[in-house]
């Protein structure tokens, strides 16, 4: 299979089932425009799951798509002689970024994008227009797709066969021991003029929280997205690290595990289009507002989120 290039021009999904096709489109029970948005710390964990029934295979062969931009940092040709023949060991999730560890030191990252998703077929699967990975191990293939191939791939060998020392040097996830009051509080003080759903945007202090990660934060908190990080009191701070880590622990248990829409309760299910009403009863039905911060849409309640 190795540089197949002339089989990226066709598709074939007629040997997938109806739930791996769910799957690779992105559309169990999640609404459209969480699938159109960049995966968070959640999505990118399910994602990560994906390759799973590959590990302890070797890779029989290797196909890469000539022209994918995913290939804008390493060669293609260099990953598939970093790759070939080596067994696939274990997966590993951090914030938006995951990564996938061979024998002999190969450590391959992967950085979804805004539509990449991964995947398996029977090995031997015809490659698809929009495949730009396709890894034919002993007994199953794995593929990552990404039809808008805003995606990343980075290839890293170690003479110790550790994680490359960017991944070790990552940021603790907030679902985290690491990820501590004392180490968000020192974050958050360190931008006092920075809006607080902004701040919860930056992946030096909260890898794997996204637009509706953050949005939800701050409607479970009370507090206007918009709020300077300096107005807000160390109880304030401390309700945000707390919250911050439920989120995300939440998101998880229900995203990650299952790839359920999460409950009514939450604002998630309200947020994604004009119209939508805030769901906490003492609101009365008070219609959602929705604005751009930062380049960023954000969404909150003009009631319980007013200070």
């Amino acid at each position: 299979m190795n540089q197949r290039s002339s089989a990226f021009d066709s598709g074939n999904t007629s040997e997938r089932t109806d739930n791996e096709r769910k799957i690779f489109r992105g559309e169990h029970l999640l609404p459209l425009s969480i699938i159109l948005t960049m995966p968070e710390l959640a999505e990118v964990e399910f994602y990560r799951k994906q390759w799973d029934p590959g590990l302890g295979q070797p890779i029989k062969r290797i196909a890469t798509h000539p022209k994918a931009r995913i290939y804008r940092d390493i060669a293609a040709t260099a990953v598939q002689r970093g790759l070939k023949g080596r067994d696939f060991i274990r997966s590993h999730a951090h914030g938006k970024q995951m990564m996938f560890e061979f024998s002999k030191g190969a450590w391959m990252g992967l950085h979804l994008g805004m539509t990449g998703k991964l995947h398996t077929r029977p090995v031997g699967s015809k490659i698809e227009k929009h495949d730009h990975l396709v890894l034919d191990l002993e007994h199953t293939q794995l593929v990552f797709s990404d039809y808008r191939m805003f995606g990343k791939l980075t290839l890293d060998v170690t003479e110790d066969g550790g994680a490359p020392e960017w991944w070790q040097a990552l940021p603790p996830q907030p679902q985290e021991k690491g990820f501590t009051k004392i180490r968000h509080l020192t974050f958050a003080r360190r931008f006092p003029k920075t809006p607080i759903k902004t701040l919860l945007l930056d992946q030096r202090g909260y890898p794997g929280v996204g637009n509706w990660m953050a949005d939800e934060i701050c409607w479970r908190a009370h507090i206007a997205p918009q709020a300077p990080s300096k107005t807000l009191s160390d109880e304030e701070i401390h309700l945000i690290w707390k919250l911050t880590r439920q989120v995300s622990r939440d998101a998880i248990r229900v995203i990650s595990t299952k790839w359920e829409t999460p409950p009514k309760s939450w604002l998630f299910t309200h947020r994604w289009k004009d119209g939508g009403i805030c769901p906490r009863r003492a609101c009365q039905g008070a219609e959602l507002k929705r604005a751009d911060l930062r380049g960023r849409t954000t969404c909150w309640c003009p009631i319980c989120q007013s200070g």
